[in-house]
């Protein structure tokens, strides 16, 4: 049975629900070991500029993003041949994820302006090579849930019309839900490209990016009963995973304003967040231009600046700016600290 198009509206979407949650238990353990830790942004941005130009699913950039993950934690890789590792878990997972003609194809794939920057050249035996490899690594199993596979399991029920914004009840439920969506896929983005949302199981990282929109939307409750029969997910469990998301939000709205800062003795057109309660719009997250998503990648042993504070331009609406009450989540007593880092060796690609 092809489960292709909308399965979590169907009759087999709590049984597909079920079956995904059962297999997440059984991913594959990640360890955070990899000694090229520190080049993963930069390889998940990669995947995210190419999957984008290609216009693949969420679920096919998610997949690929953690195939390398778990292929960069039990190698040690060089750099040149991290690009080809990168490049083969975008195609094996378009492949598991996507009709065929959406496959990104060898010739077009060389054609980007990013390979030339790259100086590198893919070849079919090189890919083959390559995706062997990989098969052989997972055991010809690459039927492995990510976030991005639960995500449309819990958005119809995102929002409901007994739920209130700012104590109100909502006035418009269409627009609520459009931003609901779109907040949504930007957490999605957020978590995937940090490392540390690896230590939580996908379906509660999916379930944290729901509950952090409605906490950005400020919708109440927060975690409506709802929500949590569906996911089976407390707020009290969603709560670690759900302070990450929110200070990388908390972090790309900063980001966007010093953007925005004009030169010394300019007139300021700073956008200035208001305390929570206020109202304010999304334009710092569009002022993003979407011809970034493809500007020239250059290798550096520093951290690259992140793909998700691109991806905040995808909350501009196709005909005119939305505007959206916002505001700076701030949730005292908490701690926001990262474990850091861990370095530990690992074996060395030998193929």
């Amino acid at each position: 049975m092809e489960l292709e198009g909308q399965w979590w509206k169907g009759e087999l979407a709590e049984d597909i629900y079920q079956a995904l949650r059962y297999k997440e238990l059984r991913l594959p353990a990640y360890k955070g070991q990899s000694p090229q830790l520190s080049l993963r942004r930069y390889f998940a941005d990669l995947i995210a500029i190419v999957s984008n130009r290609f216009k693949l699913c969420p679920a096919a950039r998610h997949l690929a993003v953690y195939l390398l993950d778990l292929f960069m934690d039990r190698y040690d890789i060089s750099v040149q041949q991290l690009h080809m590792v990168a490049l083969s878990c975008l195609l094996l997972a378009s492949k598991f994820e996507e009709r065929e003609d959406r496959v990104p194809k060898l010739e077009t794939l060389n054609s980007l302006g990013c390979m030339s920057s790259m100086n590198l050249v893919l070849t079919k035996p090189g890919l083959l090579h390559m995706e062997l490899l990989l098969l052989e690594t997972f055991q010809w199993n690459l039927y492995l849930p990510t976030a991005a596979h639960f995500i449309e399991y819990y958005l119809p029920v995102a929002v409901n019309e007994t739920d209130l914004h700012d104590g109100w009840p909502m006035t418009c439920m269409e627009k609520t839900m459009l931003y609901m969506s779109k907040y949504a896929d930007y957490f999605l983005e957020v978590s995937l490209q940090d490392h540390a949302f690896l230590r939580f199981v996908p379906s509660l990282v999916s379930a944290a990016c729901v509950a952090s929109s409605r906490v950005i939307l400020r919708l109440s409750p927060s975690w409506p009963p709802r929500l949590q029969r569906l996911s089976a997910y407390s707020w009290e469990q969603l709560l670690p995973c759900v302070q990450k998301l929110l200070i990388a939000h908390d972090s790309d709205v900063k980001e966007a304003n010093k953007q925005k800062c004009p030169p010394s003795g300019a007139p300021s057109t700073q956008t200035v967040f208001p305390a929570p309660g206020s109202s304010v719009s999304l334009q710092p997250f569009m002022q993003r231009q979407n011809t970034q998503y493809m500007q020239p990648l250059v290798m550096s042993t520093q951290a690259p600046p992140s793909y998700r504070t691109h991806t905040a331009a995808s909350l501009q609406a196709s005909t005119a700016p939305l505007q959206s009450l916002e505001a700076k989540v701030n949730l005292p007593g908490r701690q926001y600290q990262l474990n850091p880092l861990y370095p530990c060796s690992a074996p060395c690609f030998d193929r």
